[in-house]
């Protein structure tokens, strides 16, 4: 049982080690990209800081959800970020699963190059929407009467920079269409859908999703219509972005290491490959290695022509 488990062990290490070079070498020729949606990351949350300063509260607002759906109240308030975090953080470990699982679909460098792209246009038109229109925000903490509804002009620009996190991050008001949540939980359930194996887990992620919105408008963190146009928005940036990018390479079938860009020694060593196969009078093409006969200086494909030739010589 020790062997067993040390050879396991070992086996597992050197998967590990080999995962972390090769996404090693993805990283350093993809790392602009990743750090570029990383950054703009800070921005939204900056955007909806600044936003905050422009939210003036309010009645709340005729809302479909809100007669259907019961209020969870305050206390309960959090049961929709738990949610969240597993959603985040299942999809997170779920991206990095190439490093210990022998099956593997995907390169978990190239996948987070593609989150952040879907993350990052989604985040753009949120920004865009809710500094077009600031409406009264129906969350608990966003209403009248609140110490929290109302920012106090900074005092500096570094206030406004820090974006005080994360308190300024869960008590933000005015950044409501659409929801950020769920743009997060929709890039990630539709990834997964996409690059995921088990159906039955695709199946639970979009359950998910659809709780998520109910417990989202229950909570009275946003209207009705930040979720529904969350929903259409994000699907519809995800399909054509996802139509616009190249696709990733599909680890499952063996030949995805032929997609890869090469290293300078991989180049040199295939240079010299074919440099090799045409000193040999052979192509690349295995079509191409006929039997090759030299007869009177002329090299000849095959016994056909020999015999051609000979019969010729000897009329």
């Amino acid at each position: 049982m020790t062997l067993y488990i040390g050879r396991e062990a070992s086996k597992l290490w050197k998967r590990i080690c080999a995962e972390t070079t090769t996404e090693l070498n993805l990283l350093l020729e993809n790392w602009k990209y990743l750090l570029a949606g990383l950054i703009f990351q800070y921005i939204h949350g900056l955007a909806a800081r600044g936003v905050h300063y422009l939210h003036r509260p309010g009645p709340t607002l005729q809302d479909v959800g809100f007669f259907l759906l019961p209020e969870l109240g305050p206390d309960k308030a959090y049961i929709s970020e738990t949610v969240f975090t597993f959603i985040f953080l299942s999809f997170v470990l779920w991206t990095f699963h190439p490093f210990i699982f022998k099956a593997k679909k995907i390169y978990t460098v190239l996948l987070w190059c593609r989150v952040l792209a879907f993350l990052v246009a989604s985040q753009i038109l949120r920004i865009l929407t809710f500094y077009s229109t600031q409406l009264p925000g129906p969350n608990y903490h966003c209403r009248e009467g609140s110490k929290l509804a109302t920012l106090p002009r900074p005092d500096s620009v570094f206030e406004v920079l820090l974006i005080n996190f994360p308190r300024g991050v869960i008590y933000g008001c005015g950044d409501l269409i659409f929801s950020s949540h769920m743009i997060f939980t929709l890039v990630f359930v539709r990834t997964y859908h996409k690059y995921g194996t088990r159906r039955c887990i695709k199946q639970f992620a979009w359950l998910i999703a659809v709780a998520q919105s109910f417990l989202i408008v229950a909570s009275r963190k946003h209207y009705t219509v930040d979720v529904f146009v969350a929903w259409y928005t994000v699907n519809l940036v995800v399909f054509f972005i996802d139509k616009k990018l190249q696709e990733l390479p599909d680890r499952s079938n063996g030949t995805a290491s032929l997609l890869l860009p090469l290293s300078t020694k991989d180049k040199d060593s295939k240079t010299k490959e074919e440099n090799l196969k045409l000193l040999n009078g052979n192509s690349g093409d295995p079509a191409d290695w006929r039997q090759r006969t030299q007869v009177n200086g002329k090299t000849l494909e095959d016994g056909n022509t020999v015999h051609a030739e000979t019969t010729t010589n000897g009329a």
